[in-house]
């Protein structure tokens, strides 16, 4: 925590300035004093160890150390007294070693809680950034690296708090498992779709906690709401193409097939999904009224309802979060076409990607999109398949808690359950009837969000911050003698 100079101490400084020698000396120990304050609390400078190493190992694709990375946090908690057995680096092949971690409870029986992360990350380029991404950089009360966000903060909290419960003894009521994944940020088939097939206790777990999801919200500089993610959309692309016989372009005809897409994809822009509710969302925009004022907070209430249509709704609509938690959304992300600059086009491609709402098929967006396109010259067809998502229950033992939590650490913010728009490790757990939860590791300002772009950072404060709320969230799930 920052520490201020009290008024006592500034006129302690004042009245020593007017012996010089005695003001140096005594600078110098305020110096020491604050510098040993900084410093005081090693489980701070435990979880930045873990940050920086798992920083300066490049699990990137252009990197690819992602089981490097693993083998170095197995390394630490085989050092901290973790048996053998409950060390497990396991994945499809040496690139893929994801890591499982048991801290054994007292109750055998009684089902596991699992605490999740994922360690790759998305490439970044030295020359698009201020400083190396793959060096930890503490610069102004941030750290800097490439994974400070995602997810490779939430990484470091779940093992520093694993190595701390262990140097505790602490013995938790169930067993607490942590899973740190190698292959969320491109298919997840070597990552956690690898280990639910061959990992049976993750499919038994009694719930999960989601580093990666979830979040601190900052208004002005103060903590307003603390997001916990309850469901997730589900993810699926399509590919829409256009083709015909093609020909000379100095004989253009009306059959185009860059038009065709083009006139296809304007259909697509304009249409709007139904408005749709679920438990998750109905109680996200209820409890977004107290952030709110005047229209704005109308306008939730009538959500907070259920209302499926009307002003309110219109109004809400054109806030892109706002919309992405009222419907199913897709939109074009991606375009190619033709093969010569003097031919007519023999095909034109494009790639919508589709957050779908928990309840609704792939294959019905896949109809509708159909139909909006209007022109049997185009095709939608889809990529890969989708893992639905259905919301987890707003459970009271877990929301309770991290309700509790947050309003003692950042007093004035609201615990509000909501649904993300993005996709995580968790829906291939939810899709098997585990509940996931998403509890932010490291807490950044969502007005400053700079996952996968340039110069990622996290508050040093947040990061110290959610190490503790976990800490103590764990020891309460599982334990309960942990005040709050």
């Amino acid at each position: 925590m920052p520490c201020g100079r009290s008024d006592f101490t500034l006129e302690l400084i004042r009245s020593h300035m007017r012996r010089p020698k005695a003001a140096l000396v005594l600078l110098a120990v305020l110096a020491a004093v604050s510098e040993a304050q900084t410093a005081s609390n090693p489980n701070d400078a435990l979880a930045r160890s873990v940050l920086k190493e798992l920083i300066e190992i490049n699990t990137a694709p252009s990197g690819g150390q992602m089981s490097r990375a693993n083998r170095a946090m197995a390394r630490r908690l085989l050092a901290a007294g973790y048996a053998a057995r409950d060390v497990q680096l396991a994945g499809p092949n040496a690139k893929f070693q994801n890591l499982v971690v048991r801290l054994r409870g007292r109750d055998r029986s009684a089902k596991p809680i699992l605490l999740m992360a994922h360690i790759d990350v998305v490439d970044a380029r030295r020359s698009d950034w201020s400083m190396d991404p793959f060096v930890l950089t503490e610069r102004d009360g941030y750290y800097y690296g490439r994974g400070t966000t995602d997810n490779k903060g939430g990484a470091a909290v779940l093992v520093a708090n694993m190595l701390r419960w262990k140097q505790e003894k602490y013995v938790p009521s169930r067993d607490v498992i942590m899973v740190l994944t190698t292959d969320e940020e491109t298919s997840a088939e070597d990552g956690i779709m690898w280990l639910i097939k061959h990992t049976p206790e993750l499919k038994n777990a009694e719930y999960a906690l989601n580093t990666d999801a979830g979040g601190l919200w900052e208004r002005g500089g103060k903590p307003t709401a603390f997001y916990v993610q309850s469901s997730e959309k589900m993810y699926q692309t399509f590919t829409i193409e256009a083709s015909n016989r093609g020909g000379h372009s100095s004989v253009p005809r009306a059959d185009n097939a860059i038009y065709a897409l083009a006139k296809g994809l304007s259909r697509i822009e304009a249409y709007r999904f139904p408005t749709m509710y679920n438990d998750v969302t109905r109680a996200s925009f209820a409890k977004s009224v107290a952030l709110e004022r005047g229209q704005q907070a109308e306008d939730m209430r009538a959500a907070a309802r259920g209302d499926t249509s009307g002003a309110a709704i219109d109004r809400l609509s054109t806030e892109p979060a706002f919309n992405g938690n009222l419907r199913t959304t897709c939109v074009a992300t991606m375009l190619a076409g033709g093969h010569a600059e003097n031919a007519l086009p023999q095909k034109a491609t494009a790639t919508v990607n589709c957050r779908i709402f928990p309840g609704v098929e792939a294959r019905a967006v896949q109809a509708t999109l159909q139909r909006i396109v209007d022109d049997t010259v185009l095709n939608v067809v889809p990529t890969g398949q989708s893992t639905p998502s259905p919301a987890s229950p707003l459970r009271d033992d877990v929301f309770g808690t991290v309700e509790s939590l947050a309003k003692s650490m950042w007093p004035g913010a609201i615990a509000i359950p909501v649904m993300e728009n993005g996709a995580t490790d968790g829906l291939y757990l939810r899709n098997l009837g585990v509940p996931v939860y998403g509890v932010s590791g490291p807490l950044y300002d969502m007005s400053d969000d700079r996952a996968h772009g340039q110069d990622e950072r996290l508050s040093v404060r947040h990061f110290n911050q959610v190490r503790e709320l976990w800490y103590r969230m764990v020891k309460i799930l599982t334990d309960g003698s942990v005040k709050m």
